[in-house]
């Protein structure tokens, strides 16, 4: 991946549906910067679809998951972000927590998220799969392009090349 999210703003900035987040997110994962094509959850303090998402193939995708921006647990831990890793996913974007950090460090998987809680999440699969999810002042869509590097992350209808 040759792109920086500095870049693509100078060149693609004035486009229809070209979103940046707000500066909220750390990045916890090895790949410092990463994109794909957006999946989209909606759950809070319950990671079970998570799991279930990060069990599918998920090459050239990025699982974005709006965790309510909740502090009180973790979303992703070192055995999800692993799993995302062997199904090939490019990416995950978390608003709420993840824990492991030091060993998710270690993985080729780009990670960002809010912060890390060292407790786990509820497992009551609740939630919702592939619906428009809006934080950091962006809609997440299903199929949209997300570019994230250590300036951000910045959201497109399509792929920016």
């Amino acid at each position: 991946m040759s792109f920086t999210t500095a870049n693509l703003c100078n060149q693609f900035a004035t486009q229809a549906n070209f979103q940046i987040a707000e500066s909220i997110f750390t990045l916890f994962g090895k790949n410092r910067r990463f994109c794909g094509k957006i999946s989209t959850l909606k759950v809070f303090e319950d990671n079970s679809l998570v799991k279930t998402t990060l069990s599918q193939d998920g090459k050239d995708r990025v699982l974005v998951i709006d965790g309510g921006g909740s502090r009180r647990c973790a979303l992703l831990g070192e055995k999800l972000a692993s799993l995302a890793l062997a199904n090939a996913w490019e990416g995950i974007v978390i608003y709420g927590c993840i824990r492991d950090a030091e060993l998710l460090a270690e993985l080729p998987i780009g990670i960002m998220a809010l912060n890390t809680h060292p407790m786990p999440s509820r497992k009551h699969g609740q939630g919702n799969t592939d619906v428009v999810v809006t934080f950091a002042g962006v809609n997440f869509k299903k199929d949209h392009y997300l570019y994230a590097d250590s300036d951000g992350i910045i959201v497109a209808e399509a792929k920016l090349d």
